[in-house]
């Protein structure tokens, strides 16, 4: 049976979604090509009719979760300090910790990426500027360049923030590093506040 351009292009983008919440709740080394074609409904065979290699799946699926993470950001996130005030607080919540597999891809997968190849190295590296110029542009508006490495660094303590406090097994320390995350993100957000 053939089938047309735009369901071969539907499945291809179901085989992403629902790769990229398995991904984030079993890490990319734990989530096997059947595993994730049986979360889309298909079957193995299918797999390399639309990916190369699940390596081709892993780059596709990182630069797709952060599309995501950047679109959510540019549509969610007010204006303004009070707005990024608001982001670290709904990222560092007790909610977005205990739900990995529909949270972010940064602090689910981090570890992972780094060993991964190039393509899926580009990919990260591409979506992780697009988010951080997207908060950039809110911590300066009039010169967001200046403020992307602080928007960097933002980043990388929200993320390392959630790993922690996901990987605690005692929930009133994790739940203090949350805390403590909070503090020092918006300790993080006022310094160099009237530059740019």
């Amino acid at each position: 049976m053939r089938y047309t351009k735009e369901h071969k292009q539907e499945t291809r983008l179901r085989i992403i979604e629902t790769s990229g919440r398995r991904f984030k709740s079993d890490g990319i080394d734990g989530s096997g090509v059947a595993t994730l074609m049986a979360d889309a409904g298909l079957t193995n065979g299918a797999f390399y009719s639309h990916f190369e290699s699940k390596d081709d799946l892993v780059a596709n699926v990182i630069a797709d979760q952060l599309r995501i993470q950047h679109a959510g950001f540019s549509a969610q996130v007010g204006p303004g300090r009070a707005g990024l005030e608001q982001l670290v607080r709904d990222y560092l919540s007790p909610s977005h910790r205990d739900n990995r597999a529909e949270g972010c891809p940064n602090a689910a997968l981090l570890d992972e990426i780094g060993r991964c190849g190039e393509e899926t190295k580009q990919a990260y590296t591409d979506g992780v500027l697009a988010v951080a110029d997207e908060l950039a542009a809110r911590l300066a508006p009039h010169d967001p360049a200046s403020a992307r490495v602080r928007a960097l660094g933002l980043l990388a303590l929200l993320f390392g923030t959630l790993q922690l406090a996901r990987a605690l097994a005692e929930p009133r320390l994790s739940d203090q590093v949350l805390e403590r995350g909070i503090e020092q993100a918006l300790l993080l957000l006022d310094d160099g506040e009237g530059q740019g």
